[in-house]
């Protein structure tokens, strides 16, 4: 009896934990043994008469279908899928092709600078569905904007097509996030911090690729790391390295750009939002937990999850930064075969920022993918340490052996 190939088990320990119910209180509920209960969560014990399955729906209060994934749809998705085929029409457009000119006048930069302002906060404090409706005529904008003033509307093209795709990455509209990433890549060449920014983007949506890592070293070693802001920018590619390398199953090399971005982090500090990224000691450490979780070490992605949510940075993310590592550690509980502490860090994802559970088309169940298969890689020789700096050497050619992006 399937719905997705999510567990039932995993679902029922996530309402499970919502409703504030015990494994005790539960089981007695449905006149079970507390056994009985941590066997079906943890996926031991299957849950297949129809009878059961309407007990164990009618004590969490919830429709049967939401245990078996069907029609659980939260209110509100069908009107997000409606706008993200808005904000493909709108990047589907493409003026700045043509440069015809046009009657309309353009927004002021004052005022297109409040409005891409208000669409990273509304990205940053998780407002979804909120942000899809805003995208579609920004993204238009920025088109305008740069068939009639492209020098000076550079940066604002960049932005919104970072702010599109962090959000579409979230919906799980890889194809288009990846579209819109691409799209600041473009914008922003010949310019190096333009460029390392809208690298960013480009790491979180390819990450499985497997030229990635270059694109994002390379980004890197254009930057002097000096200023907080070219130091955030700098640790920012280096932990989206990391990450693309924990996807791979390069422990060493992942390992070691951690531990680079930490360097950088630590001459930051907590608290910074340099160009949208939030980079800093803090972050790093969350990024660690990820790269755990990518090499299939529950236990390293506990431990470590554990000891980051205790430090004074971890309050002074965006709830999106937050919310979303709520999600990877609970795949790390997962890794370990222990669902309700998994359902209980949902379940605080939930109650800070809904969207990024309930709009994010796989965080509600937060299964976890297999282990990456690891392949430790001790760094060349000819490849130096960007500790103090992004040393990692100039960009290299993207050939066919590589992602195919060339951007330089």
């Amino acid at each position: 009896m399937g719905g997705d190939p999510v567990s039932i088990g995993r679902r029922v320990a996530y309402l499970r934990v919502r409703r504030r119910l015990s494994q005790q209180s539960f089981a007695d509920r449905l006149g079970k043994s507390k056994s009985w209960v941590d066997k079906v969560e943890r996926g031991v014990r299957s849950l297949e008469r129809v009878s059961t399955i309407r007990e164990v729906a009618a004590v969490l209060r919830v429709d049967p279908a939401a245990l078996l994934g069907r029609d659980a749809q939260p209110a509100g998705v069908a009107e997000c899928r409606e706008g993200v085929a808005r904000i493909r029409a709108a990047l589907s457009a493409y003026p700045m092709a043509v440069r015809r000119p046009t009657d309309q006048p353009v927004m002021s930069p004052e005022r297109l600078a409040r409005e891409v302002w208000q669409a990273w906060m509304t990205y940053q404090y998780a407002r979804y569905p909120r942000l899809v409706e805003l995208l579609p005529a920004l993204v238009t904008e920025v088109h305008r904007v740069d068939t009639q003033e492209p020098a000076a509307g550079r940066e604002a093209v960049v932005e919104v097509y970072r702010v599109t795709a962090a959000l579409l990455v979230k919906l799980g509209e890889e194809n288009l996030a990846w579209l819109a990433a691409d799209r600041a890549m473009s914008a922003a060449a010949g310019d190096k911090v333009l460029l390392a920014c809208a690298a960013v983007q480009l790491g979180q949506v390819l990450r499985p690729s497997a030229g990635t890592r270059m694109v994002l070293l390379a980004a890197a070693a254009q930057i002097t790391p000096e200023t907080p802001q070219e130091l955030s920018l700098c640790g920012s590619l280096l932990v989206q390295a990391a990450l693309t390398a924990a996807v791979a199953g390069d422990d060493r090399a992942s390992t070691d750009l951690l531990a680079e971005a930490a360097e950088l982090a630590a001459r930051v500090g907590d608290g910074r939002d340099h160009h949208r990224t939030a980079f800093g000691p803090t972050a790093v450490e969350l990024a660690r937990v990820i790269a755990a979780v990518e090499l299939g070490d529950g236990p390293q992605a506990v431990a470590r999850h554990r000891k980051a949510i205790e430090r004074d940075g971890w309050r002074w993310l965006p709830v999106e930064h937050r919310a979303a590592h709520l999600i990877d550690a609970a795949r790390g509980y997962l890794h370990i075969n222990d669902p309700g502490n998994a359902a209980r860090l949902l379940v605080r994802a939930d109650s800070i920022a809904p969207a990024e559970i309930r709009h994010r088309p796989w965080a509600g169940t937060s299964s976890p993918r297999p282990p990456a298969t690891r392949t430790p890689h001790p760094r060349s020789p000819s490849s130096p340490s960007t500790s103090g700096g992004c040393k990692h050497g100039g960009p290299p050619r993207m050939g066919s052996g590589s992602s195919g992006l060339a951007y330089w």
